[in-house]
């Protein structure tokens, strides 16, 4: 640079940028600074309180992509899911007022899976601020819980550059949601970088790898516990999905069995001997078995909040890894506890631990899955009236694509996509793990979708799922699907006209029969539903008919709604039956309404379970 130059323009305060607009209003700013921190989409909603950020992507679309959804919700449930199966930080913004309340359920969604996501939203003018104005509410007071971590409204300018650096920053170190306020006036003026001079400050872009690696002696500590027990299991969870390899490379070390928390699911594939599959009220009887006799417990990236399902306190000795250090020994009493990042440990980990070569486990463990598998499958192959729902799961687990994306719903529909659906290497899957929310299937899906438009992407819905938010969300798939390299998307949807989940925990959990003043919900024709938006509809009551059906849709040149006509009835049975849950069940005869039916299919479903083969 010729001498001169860099003098007189630090002497004028002017920085030498060339990589955004040098005429730019403060809503420019926002969406260049947030694509130089390599965020390229953000889900939102129009609304005056964010105009100014409106009229600034359209025209930064170049380098920030917009996905237009029909309710704010949905936007900040995209953005979470976008997190979980990216690794990147999620972005969605909405207006005051209404718009920004509406976000909440799905960044708490975000903030209970430790995901990270930044919440832009706008305010009433500064100077209407006070004045009791139309759309005023206390947002910082509003998102102060959800966005602990990080929550500021700009007031000038020249703070808006740290408070987006400072968002971003934390979203993606902590793991957790942050929130920007933005009033409408302050949105329009000419952008200024902070001055040199005090009371300013200058902030920065780049991230920091997750190199975390606990000390050696934690290290040798650990792998001395894990190297005298004889019958080690594993849980593993978010925290492991990126690393498959590792995880798999100890367990074969240790003779261990591995079972997953439901937001790991994707962490290891279904078709490794020593895999039990999920854990807890949803999970399996191999990984009841494992927890249950088990003398050594390594719990891997996994927050799983249900000690029931653990081994007893004493019973076993505990290793734990976890980024987090507040969430070591939460729900159970380890005996070490290493913070650090679940594929770097375990690489580190690995020398130290020596070679088992006792079988005697691994045959148990090998032996209940057998007999496990062969148990869904007679499940599955119950009649019901008029379609068994495990059928639905056991028809499409052979046929995904390699490399879908698989979405569920919260309600009875997340038992059997938890336990049915045989997960391979590549794939995605996801639910709202912590929230466990209603209706962030279909979001989840248009997530994964758009960050992924060349997979095949299934999403797993209840009837009550669909009626809160999924027809809305069908309308944005409708929108946007021809953009897309692959269009398929398939929304299967489990139509039994009840909210099951929560019917089976008022038979099983507080001994009373269906409600059906809050239980039932409408019938409504899901799969022409989706003709009459110019998508495809798929409707099957005939087990006979449900390969077909899947084979159909996943075929289509079009997203497809599957409609499935099936029984509420077929009770999800946890993997192990307690004395409380028998004596409840008999409690709830007295009042059950469909009472027949419920016995008939219980029955059924727990010959199965005693006798494997026989149907």
């Amino acid at each position: 640079m010729p001498f001169g130059v860099a003098d007189v323009a630090a002497a004028a305060r002017i920085p030498l940028r060339v990589d955004t607009p040098m005429a730019q209003n403060v809503s420019d700013f926002i969406w260049h600074r947030l694509s130089e921190w390599g965020l390229k989409r953000v889900y939102g909603y129009p609304g005056d309180g964010v105009g100014s950020l409106d009229v600034a992507l359209e025209k930064a679309k170049d380098v920030m992509e917009y996905v237009q959804v029909r309710h704010e919700e949905m936007a900040a449930f995209m953005a979470s899911a976008h997190a979980k199966f990216t690794g990147q930080v999620g972005l969605c913004y909405a207006t005051s007022g209404p718009g920004a309340i509406h976000l909440l359920n799905g960044l708490y969604d975000a903030k209970l899976d430790h995901m990270p996501v930044i919440a832009l939203v706008g305010q009433q003018a500064r100077t209407a601020l006070g004045a009791s104005y139309q759309q005023e509410v206390d947002l910082q007071n509003l998102f102060k819980d959800v966005a602990s971590e990080f929550v500021g409204m700009a007031s000038v300018p020249e703070q808006v550059r740290h408070l987006i650096d400072r968002a971003v920053r934390i979203a993606h170190t902590r793991r957790t949601v942050t929130c920007v306020i933005l009033p409408n006036d302050l949105q329009q003026l000419p952008y200024e970088d902070p001055p040199v001079a005090h009371g300013a400050t200058h902030t920065g872009i780049g991230y920091a790898g997750p190199a975390k690696l606990p000390d050696e002696a934690l290290l040798r500590a650990a792998a001395d516990v894990l190297n005298r027990g004889k019958k080690v299991a594993m849980l593993v969870g978010a925290g492991a999905l990126d690393a498959t390899d590792e995880v798999i490379a100890v367990a074969e070390r240790l003779k261990a069995g591995v079972a997953k928390a439901l937001l790991g699911k994707a962490a290891l594939p279904d078709d490794l001997p020593f895999v039990t599959g999920s854990i807890g009220l949803l999970g399996t009887k191999p990984s009841w078995d494992l927890m249950k006799g088990c003398d050594t417990f390594f719990m891997v990236g996994s927050s799983f909040p249900y000690s029931e399902f653990l081994p007893e306190p004493g019973a076993a000795r505990g290793v734990q890894v976890d980024i987090d250090g507040s969430r070591l020994s939460l729900r159970y009493p380890m005996d070490v506890n290493m913070v650090g990042d679940s594929a770097t440990t375990l690489r580190a980990l690995l020398p130290m631990l020596k070679q088992k070569t006792d079988k005697a486990w691994t045959k148990e463990i090998e032996s209940n899955l057998k007999s496990w598998w062969q148990t869904l499958k007679d499940r599955a192959m119950d009649s019901a009236e008029p379609l068994n729902p495990q059928r639905v799961f056991y028809e499409l687990s052979p046929r995904l694509p390699d490399n879908a994306i698989i979405t569920a719903d919260s309600g009875s529909v997340a038992n059997w996509y938890a336990r049915d659906l045989k997960i391979r290497r590549g794939m995605k899957a996801s639910l709202s793990g912590g929230l466990a929310s209603l209706g962030a299937g279909t979001p989840y899906a248009v997530a994964g979708k758009m960050a992924f438009p060349d997979r095949t992407v299934i999403a797993c819905m209840g009837d009550g799922a669909m009626q809160m938010n999924g027809l809305n969300v069908m309308i944005t798939i409708s929108k946007y699907w021809k953009k897309w390299s692959n269009p398929r998307l398939i929304v299967l949807v489990l139509n039994n006209r009840d909210l099951n989940q929560v019917t089976w925990e008022e038979r099983i959990q507080l001994g009373a029969g269906k409600t059906e003043s809050t239980q039932s919900i409408p019938d409504f024709p899901y799969h022409r539903y989706a003709e009459l938006i110019g998508l495809k509809g798929i409707f099957v009551d005939n087990p006979d008919k449900v390969g077909a059906a899947w084979d159909e849709a996943l075929s289509a040149d079009r997203p497809v709604i599957l409609e499935a006509y099936t029984d509420p009835n077929v009770p999800p049975l946890p993997p192990h039956i307690t004395l409380k849950d028998a004596k409840n069940f008999m409690m709830m005869m007295r009042d059950e309404p469909e009472l027949g039916s419920v016995l008939k299919n219980s029955a059924k479903e727990l010959l199965t379970s005693i006798i494997p083969g026989k149907r």
